[in-house]
């Protein structure tokens, strides 16, 4: 397709959702019932496809993809009546008798660029929010899980409405060529750097976007705290999908009085989670491609492995991995791991890891596993992250009312449930002021009396 027709498919998109009234939430309910069928129609399929890209297992499959989509598409059709009510707004003396309100309007035709890692929930999971709200969409799936991107390519079309949903696959060319157009909203999950590239072309059109980034989550483990439990939840949350989670535990600051306990306690959780031989268990993921499993590798020379640090670049593996003597200006805490390799280091107290953290850019999600209600109270306070866990790590985005996204260099804007209903809406105020009654006092010219009046009724 040339840029001509990319602006064919946008402007189709654009009059078709001007003729339908998607403010109807009956069409919306249809649309979000359509998306669950499609899911559970192919479920099956869903779970092949996203192994073949991922080599991802069943039970995590439907965890992370499709039940998580699932429970999206739940949560919406139980609330969206109570999402989509205007809210009353105080209406001044001076503007009385009237009525203020604001109420939701559907945004228009949204872009959503959805990433690898989770290929069918980082693309349908964003769709549910649109469809909630009452938006026409373009989706674009990431070519590199070309299973799932195809998939999502021939299901789309035959459950939810083409005339005004659209899938768009292929790579970079076809991203760039779609990032020309104008969109009325620019939603993208994926790294910083892309990210840029997206803000840079959506400012061109004034077009508003949500970023979905990553960054280095860090893990503060006190030394009050349960550390077995702490460290089956880092590992769970870790090495999932073989590390390639934007809310991963990116590394781990400890209280060096349980430093050891912990680390032990770590290696413990893998051999529990994946045996021995971790390349042989059916739960654990691949890396998606030679070249992320290549810079992968290059990380590892960067500690010392406690656990795992083999790797096999013909079958995309590098085993889950704890790294200890990790210095601070090493590679690997540059940048995002997004893989299976954990870094440990030791603090001496709350303070220390609440200066390492605050040295460095504002994470997607932070995660303070402790005991002590002072020490969470003050690290939780201290520092910004988009989303914080107590005494757990990355469940945070099963609840559907909590707000999902990031901040400063990790992110702007939020969804899940009514947060990203309210992302792809906009909030339009209308006032409605009787005509029945024109004082003049409003209106010049203004006397001594006008004036004071104005000023109480104002």
């Amino acid at each position: 397709m040339t840029g001509a027709d990319y602006a064919d498919v946008v402007d189709r998109l654009r009059t078709q959702h001007s003729s339908l009234d998607t403010r109807d939430l009956q069409w919306r309910r249809e649309q979000l019932r359509a998306l669950r069928a499609m899911i559970l129609d192919h479920e099956q399929r869903i779970f092949d496809a996203v192994h073949a890209d991922l080599r991802k297992c069943r039970v995590e499959s439907y965890l992370t993809e499709c039940g998580f989509v699932l429970g999206e598409v739940d949560h919406a059709l139980a609330n969206i009546a109570r999402w989509a009510l205007p809210v009353r707004a105080r209406t001044p003396l001076l503007l009385q008798p009237g009525r203020s309100q604001v109420i939701w309007e559907p945004l228009g035709v949204t872009l959503i660029i959805a990433p690898w890692n989770y290929p069918f929930q980082l693309a349908l999971a964003p769709l549910v929010p649109c469809i909630a709200a009452g938006n026409a969409a373009v989706l674009k799936p990431s070519e590199m899980a070309p299973a799932t991107s195809a998939l999502i390519g021939e299901l789309v079309p035959q459950y939810l409405d083409p005339d005004v949903m659209t899938v768009v696959e292929g790579g970079a060319a076809e991203t760039a060529a779609l990032l020309e157009q104008r969109f009325d909203h620019i939603f993208f999950t994926g790294s910083q750097r892309v990210g840029r590239i997206v803000m840079e072309a959506a400012a061109r059109n004034l077009t508003p976007v949500t970023l979905e980034l990553g960054g280095k989550c860090p893990c503060i483990v006190d030394a009050s705290a349960r550390y077995r439990v702490a460290a089956r939840r880092i590992a769970g949350g870790k090495f999932a999908n073989a590390g390639q989670t934007c809310v991963a535990p990116d590394y781990v600051l400890v209280h060096h009085d349980v430093a050891e306990q912990f680390a032990d306690a770590l290696v413990d959780a893998v051999h529990l989670f994946y045996g021995r031989r971790p390349q042989a268990s059916p739960h654990f993921a691949r890396i998606i491609n030679k070249r992320h499993h290549q810079r992968l590798v290059a990380l590892l020379a960067d500690g010392e492995p406690l656990v795992g640090g083999d790797h096999d670049e013909a079958d995309l593996y590098i085993a889950p991995t704890v790294l200890r003597g990790v210095d601070a200006d090493e590679p690997i805490m540059q940048e995002e791991i997004f893989g299976p390799i954990l870094p440990l280091l030791e603090v001496a107290d709350a303070e220390e890891a609440l200066a390492f953290v605050n040295e460095r850019p504002r994470p997607l999600a932070l995660y303070v596993f402790s005991q002590d209600a002072d020490v969470v109270a003050r690290i939780t306070h201290m520092t910004r992250a988009g989303g914080t866990c107590v005494n757990e790590a990355v469940m945070h985005l099963l609840v559907p009312d909590l707000p999902f996204g990031g901040v400063g260099a990790s992110g702007m804007g939020a969804y899940h449930g009514e947060w990203g209903f309210r992302e792809f809406s906009q909030p339009r105020a209308v006032l409605n002021h009787s005509a029945l009654f024109d004082p003049d006092l409003r209106y010049p010219p203004y006397s001594a009396r006008d004036e004071a009046l104005l000023r109480f009724m104002s």
